[in-house]
């Protein structure tokens, strides 16, 4: 989401004369664009913002401005906070504010002062939004913000508001334009993107029918869903939609019963697995990715055995898993119980090396498969060309450089740390 909206700023900003800088040096204005997921990602800022204050300071010497501003979740969150800290930073705005950027830039230059824009505006962003430009052949596409379920560790409520989905319309027109700059890969986003439910009649599913029926788009892909929103007519469009990709990514947090119940999620671990095997059974090659989270207030070892239970019986190929952070203003953070930190670690270390186990089987289990590829760069040694599997697994082939941009077919020959080899097939 935070890439998507980081390109969306640079086409805002684009009619005023900006274009991307190679580094901070060499830029007249900073942006940083945050998230507030994790607890160390304002410090995290902080930080930067030191680092880019020197900057500021030595270009101010030489006659020139250097304009820094702190967008995203942790502005959302923190924004008075943020100019008391560091009041050399001109602007703070928050994700839904995003389009009035160019008024928050000729703000900053009349006043001499910080800008300051975090309200949730009446009005849809999106709705004021330009045309995307985007380089490439794969594209995200933002369908839906913010999220009502109110899991009891998220902050994404408070920072990104409720749930709101765009229009039908517009993402179907947004999607055409950017099959029109040659696009061929769309993954629509969303904080809860199957809860999207663009007018009367459409929901996630029908979507994805009619975006495969726009000429050029190949592959769709959606991210981040929701259990309790993955409904039949979802789990038959993966049967059914040869051009949505068979992987999945379903968090699901903990396999713990009591926890998931705690974090306020919404479903248990018998409908997870229920899910999970509908979904395998709907489409034979799916794979599923997840999220974890382990120290959750209140984990007790059986808690923890339960989640690598889980892990062990759906085979995840590729996850996310975190230690619990504690997140102001959420009520996880005023439970009691809350696990020592070398506990969430050696927790962490530990599903770690099993999650890590099952990516490292699955990718060894492609050796000799055949894949259609997306090639959408080019390798770092001459004449190779690097693409990603249906499962986002980076590929690498030798291939003429024509192939650039096209989905192909390729036989996995060798896995690499980090990468699968392929040949044309």
């Amino acid at each position: 989401m935070n890439v998507y909206d980081s390109a969306r700023m640079a086409d805002v900003l684009a009619p005023l004369g900006y274009g991307p800088a190679d580094s901070a040096e060499d830029a007249d204005m900073v942006i940083l664009n945050t998230c507030h997921i994790r607890e160390k990602a304002a410090e995290k800022v902080f930080s930067e913002l030191g680092r880019l204050r020197k900057i500021q300071r030595a270009r101010a010497e030489a006659g020139g401005r250097l304009v820094l501003a702190v967008a995203g979740c942790v502005a959302q969150a923190e924004g008075e906070e943020i100019l008391r800290r560091a009041p050399f930073v001109d602007i703070v705005l928050g994700p839904q504010t995003y389009h009035r950027l160019p008024e928050m830039v000729a703000q900053a230059a009349r006043a001499g002062g910080a800008v300051l824009d975090t309200e949730f505006p009446p009005e849809p962003k999106f709705d004021f939004l330009p045309e995307p430009r985007v380089e490439g052949t794969s594209a995200f596409l933002s369908v839906q913000e913010g999220c009502d379920k109110f899991c009891t560790f998220c902050v994404v409520p408070y920072t990104r508001g409720a749930e709101y989905s765009r229009p039908a319309a517009a993402v179907l027109a947004e999607a055409r334009r950017l099959a029109e700059q040659g696009v061929r890969e769309i993954t629509l986003l969303g904080q809860n993107v199957n809860g999207w439910h663009g007018d009367e009649d459409w929901s996630l599913g029908r979507l994805i029918r009619a975006l495969a029926e726009v000429e050029g788009v190949e592959r769709i892909r959606y991210t981040t869903s929701h259990p309790r929103d993955m409904g039949d007519e979802l789990i038959a469009v993966h049967a059914e939609v040869e051009k949505l990709m068979p992987f999945l990514h379903l968090p699901v947090q903990s396999g713990s019963d009591r926890i998931l119940a705690a974090m306020n999620r919404g479903h248990d671990r018998a409908a997870y697995l229920r899910l999970a095997e509908r979904l395998k059974r709907a489409r034979p090659d799916l794979a599923l990715s997840s999220d974890f989270i382990v120290g959750f207030p209140g984990e007790t070892e059986a808690d923890f055995a339960d989640s690598m239970a889980l892990v062990r019986e759906v085979g995840f190929v590729q996850t996310y898993s975190f230690k619990y952070s504690s997140r102001p203003g959420t009520p996880a953070a005023l439970m009691p119980d809350q696990v020592p930190e070398p506990e969430k670690e050696r927790r962490l270390a530990e599903l770690q090396g099993l999650l890590l186990e099952q990516t490292i089987a699955f990718n060894q289990s492609c050796v000799g498969r055949e894949m259609r590829v997306l090639l959408d760069r080019p390798g770092r040694h001459a004449g190779q060309l690097v693409g990603r599997s249906p499962y986002m697994q980076p590929i690498h082939v030798k291939a003429a450089a024509h192939l650039q941009g096209q989905v192909v077919n390729l036989r996995i020959t060798s896995v690499h740390p980090n990468s699968l080899e392929a040949v044309p097939a």
